[in-house]
């Protein structure tokens, strides 16, 4: 399939720059996937709205302060004996570093801006020298290998020196509120890049509602990174690879999957990252016996879903608008397909839906 059989236009006004306030008080969109009809409604009313004996996943990473703005130590310059004027100048030079996968032990993946000019062995500088990082591989499109060293714990250097990783179209800096706004009530384990955004809209009364009707939640983790906003970069679907990103279930969770199943009721996913964990859970634990199981433990993500796949495990889904033209929207067409999910983003344009992270929601059934 081509990319651009998934763009649909979007007034730069209906992407939202806040979040909704209370969370719950969120527009809700009801696509039916048998019919592809749609119905206006608001998120608060989902536990009315679902049966009763659904299995709601939800993704309880914790969004890490992940932008970060130093300098160059500027050791190579130095090193090449250059004027002192231009070493002030390499080592004056800002450099943006966004973190995007924690790799092993202080190391971490991360786009870094700009990133032509920061060689293999250069050292970047935050705050006032108390955390630096080296640069020890380089990759593609400004992908970069990063050592932090920090005088102590690195997550406690991150939680001062960094900013939350607002997305791009959101147009402002972030703010003191974001710490807490970015971040769902689920959310406890860091190492997110990017908030799972359609759990923002849970409240802890929306949640003692669902459980009040029957509804049984149970908690996974992915680590929001590269993989969700990656850009698709050919122009045919089959032609992108994704980036991997970590997740990890439980034995508990992957029991209650299990059961769900086994038992015809219905799993509901919060969310994209949700329905990559688990889908690839459940194919990297098909056997030839064909009954359906769950990888529980951790492993990592790779999975491209568009149209044509099979989804082994989700059968209900509560999701946020999302980009054209990205692997978000193609995964949600996959699941629902891409004429009833445009016609419905269409709807949702003309009725004045807020799009993207901060923006409104759909469930999709």
């Amino acid at each position: 399939m081509r990319l651009d059989e998934f763009n649909y236009m979007l007034p730069d006004g209906l992407i939202a720059q806040r979040p909704a306030e209370p969370r719950d008080s969120s527009r809700m969109l009801l696509l039916d996937r048998a019919t592809g009809n749609w119905q206006d409604s608001m998120f608060r009313d989902l536990p009315n709205l679902l049966r009763g004996d659904e299995l709601l996943v939800v993704n309880n990473a914790r969004v890490i302060p992940a932008r970060l703005f130093g300098h160059r130590a500027g050791v190579r310059a130095q090193k090449a004996g250059n004027s002192a004027r231009t070493r002030r100048e390499h080592l004056s030079s800002p450099i943006e570093v966004l973190l995007t996968r924690r790799l092993d032990g202080n190391e971490w993946e991360a786009l870094v801006r700009p990133g032509r000019k920061l060689p293999t062995g250069e050292t970047i500088l935050f705050g006032d020298g108390e955390l630096e990082a080296e640069v020890i591989d380089r990759g593609e499109f400004g992908a970069r290998r990063l050592r932090f060293r920090s005088a102590g714990p690195l997550h406690q250097a991150l939680e001062r020196l960094g900013h939350v990783p607002l997305p791009p179209y959101i147009a402002r800096e972030d703010e003191p509120a974001d710490r807490e706004r970015y971040q769902t009530i689920f959310a406890h384990e860091p190492g997110a890049v990017a908030a799972p955004t359609a759990g923002l809209h849970f409240t802890p009364e929306i949640v003692a509602r669902l459980r009040a009707r029957g509804v049984q939640i149970v908690e996974i983790t992915l680590e929001v990174g590269l993989g969700t906003f990656q850009p698709i970069r050919a122009e045919q679907l089959e032609g992108h690879v994704m980036h991997a990103e970590t997740y990890e279930i439980s034995a508990h969770a992957a029991q209650a999957i299990e059961n769900a199943k086994r038992d015809g009721r219905k799993i509901l996913a919060a969310g994209t990252t949700v329905v990559r964990a688990l889908e690839a859970a459940a194919r990297a634990a098909a056997s030839e016996e064909g009954a359906f199981r769950i990888e529980a433990g951790r492993a990592s993500a790779d999975l491209f879903l568009y149209p044509g796949q099979p989804f082994l495990v989700v059968d209900q889904l509560l999701t946020n608008f999302h980009l054209p033209r990205s692997t978000l929207l193609i995964l949600v067409s996959a699941f629902a397909g891409r004429a009833p999910v445009l016609a419905a983003y269409r709807h949702a344009v003309e009725a004045n839906y807020r799009f993207y992270s901060y923006g409104d929601c759909m469930l999709i059934r």
